[in-house]
């Protein structure tokens, strides 16, 4: 049961996240760590570009390290680091479809630049071309000598067209008639790997839950994988689920996740598993031992302007709400630049970034890139670096807060005055005494409203509002700030994230 179609009831459900250690959740100190998604390939061609010589991920510049380290990341994702195969790297140099898709992000792309989907796995095997597997090793340990942890990829549910799996256990893949592969015991057809709600994907080849040893091969998988880094975003991690898996195939599985992340936690204390997750099964998955699940539904309000559908799905416990990932953008979406004017972008960001959980940010969103790269390529095209957002993020990455977050429900300015509806409101109080409040009018007009402050201590003193993302500073009676409330006037997708000092 969900109170809004994805929050779980509060009176439901297994053992509560807060009443089990970050480290058994294999959650950071920190409560609320930032993510920076890295396309490994896109990257370090560009860095080889810049350098005018081949770039690996050993040989990756101190300074752009340290870069990421000062803008305050407590992860780097390196997206498609595993060695792709040649038959699925076909599927993606020959797919109509796909060209097209591919020309339109990169206009003089060639062959070479397609190098196969970093979904379509033949081997957990570094890839050569960014310096194997010693590569990847020294580059995890000059990023733990800067506070970084390291998250690579697992797919759970198919691998490439030529995994060795196909001609040695062709048992682990469910029979279909998409797939003709020639195996140690004869030819079989497999089916393509898909969702319940779309066709196959002609690159991949569907892994079968319901067998007992191909789940031990992948509880194996993903140890190796553990072993090499921090944490793994799973891709697609619902589709295991068994309820999703026999929808989508007709078949009866045992659970994997429970029992896989145990293990894998067993070996590796403290480890992180990042579900990308979709349908309203963030909760589920949540149980069953994920640390993080992406926050899709957010993401979807804010495209949409739903002010009042923002405010009731952040109304969910922070059991709940810690354990999800934010995002405005990641390779699977569109650019926010592209799809979020300006400056309702910022708005958009400061709801995002400001709202407790797991802080998502992708390559080029800094920058304001538009064009989204498919996964396929292994470059990215050279974009004009977009000076306001590039500063927007340089405010917004360094005033992140962590510590008590709370929704403040804004009211009404004066009777007859809708414009409450449209505001997004926080808390924050930090373990250093700190009190902020963030608000942001998120509509297409003007707006006002009124907001109690649920800080103690406040009637009877002076404070000094300073608007730690701008310049605006106001002088407030601590009374005022709990009853009527926090006057607030601002414009069209305006924002503050204020401060208060006492006087």
């Amino acid at each position: 049961m969900t109170s809004d179609g994805g929050h779980p009831e509060r009176s439901e459900g297994p053992l509560r996240p807060q009443e089990r250690s970050l480290a058994a959740l294999g959650m950071t100190a920190v409560r609320y760590p930032s993510l920076f998604e890295i396309n490994a390939k896109a990257w370090l061609w560009r860095l080889s570009q810049e350098a005018g010589k081949p770039v690996t991920l050993a040989t990756v510049d101190d300074a752009v390290l340290d870069d990421l380290a000062r803008r305050g990341f407590d992860w780097i994702w390196l997206l498609s680091v595993w060695q792709m195969g040649a038959a699925s790297r076909a599927v993606s140099r020959s797919n109509p479809a796909w060209q097209d898709e591919f020309r339109a992000a990169l206009p003089d792309m060639t062959q070479d630049d397609i190098c196969g989907s970093g979904f379509a796995i033949s081997a957990y095997e570094v890839d050569e071309a960014l310096g194997g597997k010693a590569a990847l090793a020294a580059f995890r340990a000059r990023l733990a000598t800067r506070g970084l942890r390291l998250m690579l990829d697992f797919v759970p549910n198919h691998t490439a067209l030529d995994h060795p799996w196909t001609r040695t256990h062709p048992d682990f893949y469910v029979q279909g008639s998409d797939y003709r592969v020639e195996t140690d015991q004869g030819p079989r057809m497999l089916a393509y790997g898909r969702d319940p709600n779309f066709p196959g994907w002609p690159d991949t080849l569907q892994l079968n839950y319901a067998e007992p040893a191909l789940q031990a091969a992948q509880l194996a998988e993903l140890q190796t994988i553990a072993g090499q880094c921090d944490g793994v975003r799973c891709d697609m991690a619902m589709l295991v689920l068994p309820d999703v898996f026999r929808r989508t195939w007709g078949l009866a599985s045992s659970p994997f996740w429970p029992k896989a992340i145990a293990a894998v936690r067993d070996a590796h204390r403290g480890f992180t598993f990042m579900a990308e997750a979709y349908w309203d099964l963030e909760w589920e998955l949540q149980q069953q031992g994920f640390s993080y699940c992406y926050d899709k539904r957010l993401y979807d309000r804010l495209r949409h302007a739903d002010a009042g559908g923002i405010r009731a799905h952040l109304g969910a416990g922070l059991d709940y709400q810690d354990r999800l990932a934010r995002f405005l953008e990641n390779h699977d979406e569109p650019r926010a630049a592209a799809v979020l004017p300006w400056p309702r972008h910022q708005a958009a960001a400061v709801a995002t970034y400001f709202a407790p959980g797991l802080r998502f940010f992708h390559q080029g969103q800094l920058d304001g890139a538009q064009i989204r790269v498919p996964v396929h390529l292994r470059r990215a095209p050279i974009e004009a670096r977009n000076a306001d957002i590039a500063a927007f993020y340089d405010r917004l990455l360094p005033a992140l807060i962590s510590g008590a977050w709370s929704l403040i429900s804004p009211r009404s300015a004066w009777d007859g005055n809708p414009t409450w509806q449209d505001f997004i409101c926080y808390a924050w109080h930090t373990e250093a005494d700190g009190r902020y409040v963030v608000v942001i009018n998120y509509s297409d007009h003007q707006g006002q409203c009124r907001l109690r402050l649920p800080f103690d201590g406040l009637a009877g003193r002076q404070f000094r509002l300073v608007d730690v993302m701008g310049s605006e500073v106001y002088w407030r009676d601590g009374g005022e700030l709990v009853d009527p409330g926090l006057y607030i006037d601002l414009g069209a997708w305006r924002f503050n994230v204020f401060r208060l000092d006492a006087a």
